[in-house]
């Protein structure tokens, strides 16, 4: 590689910071942790002083954000070095990420073949099967025999991802089986793979298959990999557990940001503006909302004035009903993040919360009953808290399953700021279930 001369190591022992030690023996992931805490021009110099294969495993172990921003500092020719020695899928997201002009003339500067490969990878959606997929596989005829599948593993290993299975394809390249490398290794000499594959039933996925999918896919089964097909059934390449684990990290941190309406892919280190640009339409669509609740205590301003206790007492049924909703929300979109929620699930997990909501609310309004008398000493206002409560309750449960059901119904993402609209609702019908009662049975 060929650096600026301000990204050159020093030259001299004298010279040479403590951050160069240690290189020899550290993890990948290590050093990417080591990269993250540097700036830039030492970034440069530590890469420089590192082997091409090792310097680029490291750049792939980076958070993608300090991926992207060192990747578009170097040097074209060095970022160019740098993809060209990542796995397949690692570089196709580190060129996803970059602004379009770096990635083609990056692309311009790899080899013909490591480019082709590369472009027919960033054709694929990166959200699918084929936008996670590596094509760093061990590919058999499943004519050849066990001697001879072992002789040319060991010719092709060096350049493969780690070989948990070996795929067989016909004379058109269409996927027919898989083979462990445990089930090659034992195989008697001479036996035929498509003999070793017989009995087998093949579970593939095409390239337009969600990653979410995939995921479920690979966990259910316990696979370590999974065979990626176009819709020949031709295969075009797999995707290994270790991309699974990627995979369910990115997509619970996007559910769990989307809930409260921040942006999936942000992080700490995120620019405050883009971080600014996803926050605040959600901002503006829960101060309409929280218009809603106020517009619902303004309808009974009278009741209020008449009986200021209501004041006080109105927040506790909303942010019990709130609690009671964000409990059955939570249980409902991990559900979905975990596997496919079909209608009947969708169905028997709605009468599930409804059953626990109707025990839990009977049970907190008895507790609130006998707590607002032993306070109050008004039978009446006792009575009305907890009849609202016990209603806000239910209703918090039902809307805490519902609406990520109606949200995926609708073909929307069923963590999109759920926790918003499931607040407006608690809210809402908490003060008027409440302030309705109150003035219906105290102040009539």
């Amino acid at each position: 590689m060929e650096y600026k001369d301000d990204d050159k190591r020093p030259t001299s022992e004298e010279e040479e910071p403590a951050v160069y030690s240690g290189l020899e023996e550290e993890h990948p992931a290590d050093t990417a942790d080591r990269l993250e805490n540097l700036g830039f021009e030492d970034q440069a110099r530590l890469i420089a002083a590192m082997q091409s294969r090792e310097a680029a495993e490291s750049v792939a172990e980076m958070e993608r954000h300090e991926q992207k921003a060192l990747l578009s500092q170097l040097n074209a020719e060095v970022a160019a070095a740098l993809v060209s020695e990542m796995s397949p899928d690692d570089a196709a997201d580190a060129l996803l990420d970059m602004d379009d002009a770096l990635a083609k003339r990056i692309l311009r500067l790899l080899d013909r073949e490591t480019a082709a490969r590369l472009r027919r990878l960033l054709k694929y959606e990166q959200d699918t099967a084929g936008g996670v997929m590596n094509t760093q596989i061990v590919i058999l005829d499943e004519k050849l025999n066990a001697d001879q599948a072992i002789r040319l593993i060991r010719q092709e290993i060096e350049d493969k991802e780690v070989p948990y299975y070996a795929y067989l394809v016909d004379e058109n390249d269409r996927l027919t089986g898989v083979l462990s490398m445990r089930d090659l290794l034992m195989s008697q000499p001479g036996a035929l793979l498509m003999d070793l594959i017989k009995s087998q039933v093949l579970v593939a996925v095409t390239f337009d298959v969600d990653r979410e999918e995939v995921a479920h896919l690979i966990r259910r089964y316990n696979f370590l990999a999974i065979p990626v097909v176009d819709y020949e059934d031709r295969l075009v390449g797999v995707v290994t557990h270790d991309d699974v684990m990627d995979i369910i990290h990115e997509e619970a941190t996007e559910d769990m940001q989307k809930l409260v309406g921040a942006g999936s892919d942000e992080t700490v280190d995120s620019p405050w503006t883009y971080s600014l640009g996803k926050r605040l339409p959600w901002l503006l669509v829960n101060m309409l909302n929280s218009a809603v609740s106020a517009w619902v205590v303004h309808f009974f301003e009278g009741s209020i004035a008449q009986m200021a206790v209501l004041a006080v007492l109105m927040p506790m049924v909303a942010n019990q009903a709130g609690n009671t909703g964000q409990q059955a929300l939570a249980v409902v979109i991990r559900q979905m993040a975990v596997e496919n929620l079909d209608r009947k699930k969708a169905y028997f997990a709605l009468f599930r919360e409804l059953k626990i909501g109707l025990v839990n609310g009977l049970l907190v309004s008895m507790f609130v009953l006998g707590a607002v008398f032993l306070i109050t000493a008004k039978v009446q206002l006792a009575a009305v808290m907890a009849i609202a409560l016990f209603l806000d309750m239910l209703v918090g449960s039902l809307a805490g399953a519902g609406i990520p059901v109606i949200l995926k119904e609708l073909g929307r993402d069923p963590a999109q700021a759920s926790s918003i609209f499931l607040t407006t609702l608690t809210d809402s019908l908490g003060f008027f279930f409440f302030l309705g009662l109150a003035q219906l049975f105290l102040l009539s």
